[in-house]
């Protein structure tokens, strides 16, 4: 199918974004073209923003408008226990539980040989700067539970031994209404592994 140039570059944009097949691009391009401009202008503005407005908090690595971030500005968190999370959008995933009162640190990925991905990579090394903070007592080690994440948690926590930090992993397993049918192996391990007394 052949495209005006301005529609071409807008499919291809879209296409870029995680997700989004030729097909999506074009139903949100003609979607686009379909606002009213003001509307099409708000929505460049918010981007323009997005990418120029936000920065990493120089303490945590987390997303912000101001540095330090709103949570590490906080002083009614407790500064004893840091949990390592791999992305800005785990840490949102976190505080929307609300049970949750420390600190974050945001690796920006997770270590990956397949992709060339090592620890120099991500964010550990000011990790271990944080740490030097005697208040640190412990880390909470919030990495996806796939390979890499699994690879990434035991890769800090040999790391940290030598400190005297306590290190702990969260716990993965079963999720609220699942089947025990349904669960893979892995996950099943992981449930049974991480149970509890009640």
């Amino acid at each position: 199918m052949h495209y005006p140039e301005p529609i071409s570059k807008l499919i291809d944009s879209f296409m870029k974004l995680p997700g989004i097949g030729p097909k999506t691009a074009a139903r949100l391009a003609f979607f686009v073209l379909n606002m009213k401009e003001d509307s099409v202008l708000d929505f460049a503005k918010a981007l323009v923003d997005a990418k120029r407005k936000l920065t990493h908090c120089s303490v945590c690595g987390h997303i912000t408008d101001q540095d330090p971030c709103y949570i590490c500005s906080d002083q009614r968190r407790d500064q004893s226990v840091v949990c390592v999370v791999q992305e800005a959008k785990d840490v949102i995933a976190m505080e929307k539980m609300k049970e949750y009162n420390g600190q974050y640190h945001v690796l920006h990925g997770a270590i990956s040989p397949m992709d060339g991905i090592g620890p120099d990579d991500i964010n550990v090394a000011s990790l271990l700067r944080r740490l030097q903070d005697e208040t640190i007592q412990e880390v909470i080690l919030a990495t996806n539970p796939n390979i890499e994440g699994e690879a990434t948690a035991m890769y800090i926590s040999r790391l940290l031994k030598p400190t005297g930090i306590r290190v702990t992993r969260i716990a993965h397993g079963l999720p609220v209404g699942g089947d025990l049918e349904y669960a893979d192996e892995v996950t099943l391990s992981r449930a049974l592994e991480g149970r509890r007394e009640i």
